[in-house]
């Protein structure tokens, strides 16, 4: 394994194992200490507009500016960010109100830090690796989210329980601060975008912010997908959301269920990460089975409306996240490798304001539409699947199918 990839990747693992037991002590320390579902899901959404907001603006400067910095310092204020949050805890435990407070500034932070962080690293990987492997890098990186997610996820609820959340708190910054002293020891090749001379900060900032959109914009097919995507994204966000609901009141079960529909998800798209990487999708072949896998998820989807047995809702889950997972690798694939690395950052960046732009929408839609329809789960899930269905028919059009052919050019520089 290349040592500059295995530097980011080992120390990215250790802190999102960090990140989602942060997570569930969160959670669990804000049920206990508000009792208030509407604080939670305010304090997602505030974590989540910062990068939605600024993701352009973090392009901008992944691409201006040492990528690689930009990955240390991220890591390294959220460390300190969440240190903080600690420090409180420990120190003040009876200061409620104050706690709160300053969870809500650390996930806003939090979410201004991803939004510089995320375009750096999605711009870094093809400069990490030869083109021919970056499926397989790209394929990696996402195994370790899954697996942290099943670590962290999996181990979180114990932990809070056996030792608290500012035991966790802790265990989280100190992983931030390890991913980025691992971080110190990577180089990452780049090339930096030439700066105009003339001109203020704002009016360059805009200039660079529209680069990265006229390029999407300009290329037919990559404009396509990015409609699909973020029409898809908006459409799968009530999937997710309503599930603790599809398990209780249609398939009839309890709460485990919820966990076993979650691991089968993760499971599935491991898979899907580890066909992607090991199997070489290229050309028209590529095309074919993108188009392929992308309408086998959109109907499993629409399925789970229609399936009353456990058993059957956790193979079609487990069908989605195989199908999710290799869409996702090959549609970043293709985009890491045909982008120009002095432009890529903006194109990452604007490409997740663009396709994440919707999902706070999403949420707030679907609790209201769900209660329109008398929680009428089986209909939501199946009106779903039929309209991401109807919307991935656009990946047939001459442009798309074009783009997704992309031949990746072995280069092992």
């Amino acid at each position: 394994m290349n040592r500059n990839f295995f530097l980011l990747w080992q120390g990215q693992l250790v802190s999102q194992i960090g990140s989602q037991a942060f997570f569930i002590a969160m959670m669990f320390w804000l049920k206990r200490a508000t009792n208030s579902a509407t604080m939670m899901g305010l304090i997602m959404m505030v974590s989540m507009l910062p990068s939605v907001i600024l993701g352009p603006i973090g392009g901008v400067i992944a691409d201006r500016h040492s990528r690689r910095l930009i990955i240390i310092i991220s890591d390294a204020l959220k460390g300190i960010a969440v240190l903080s949050l600690a420090g409180l805890m420990f120190w003040q435990p009876e200061e409620t109100n104050l706690i709160l407070a300053w969870l809500f500034v650390v996930a806003i932070l939090g979410g201004v830090v991803s939004s510089f962080f995320t375009p750096a690293i999605s711009a870094s990987i093809p400069d990490l690796v030869p083109k021919d492997k970056v499926a397989a890098a790209n394929s990696l990186n996402q195994f370790s989210v899954q697996i942290s997610m099943f670590i962290g996820q999996g181990t979180g609820g114990i932990l809070f329980k056996l030792l608290g959340a500012p035991v966790l708190f802790l265990v989280d910054g100190v992983t931030y601060i390890f991913s980025a002293i691992s971080e110190c020891f990577i180089r990452i090749p780049q090339v930096v975008s030439k700066k105009s001379e003339s001109g203020s900060i704002l009016v360059k900032l805009k200039k660079d912010i529209l680069e990265g959109f006229h390029y999407i914009w300009q290329r037919a097919g990559l404009r396509n997908l990015v409609l699909v995507f973020a029409f898809l994204n908006f459409f799968l966000t009530p999937i997710g959301l309503l599930l603790p609901f599809y398990v209780e009141d249609f398939l009839m079960t309890g709460p485990e269920w919820f966990g076993f529909l979650l691991a089968a998800i993760g499971l599935g798209s491991m898979l899907g990460y580890f066909i992607a990487g090991t199997i070489k999708f290229s050309g028209q072949r590529r095309s074919n089975w993108f188009t392929i896998f992308l309408f086998l998820e959109c109907i499993s989807i629409g399925l789970l409306g229609s399936v009353h047995i456990t058993w059957q809702a956790l193979i079609l889950i487990f069908i989605i996240g195989v199908m999710s997972g290799v869409t996702n690798i090959i549609i970043l694939t293709i985009l890491q490798v045909s982008t120009p690395s002095e432009i890529r950052g903006r194109v990452f960046g604007f490409l997740g304001t663009l396709t994440g732009g919707l999902t706070p929408i999403a949420m707030g839609l679907t609790g209201v539409i769900t209660d329109m329809v008398n929680q009428n789960i089986p209909l939501i899930y199946l009106a779903c699947g039929i309209i991401t269905a109807l919307a991935s028919i656009i990946t047939l059009n001459k442009e798309s199918r074009r783009f997704l052919a992309y031949e990746v050019k072995d280069n092992n520089s």
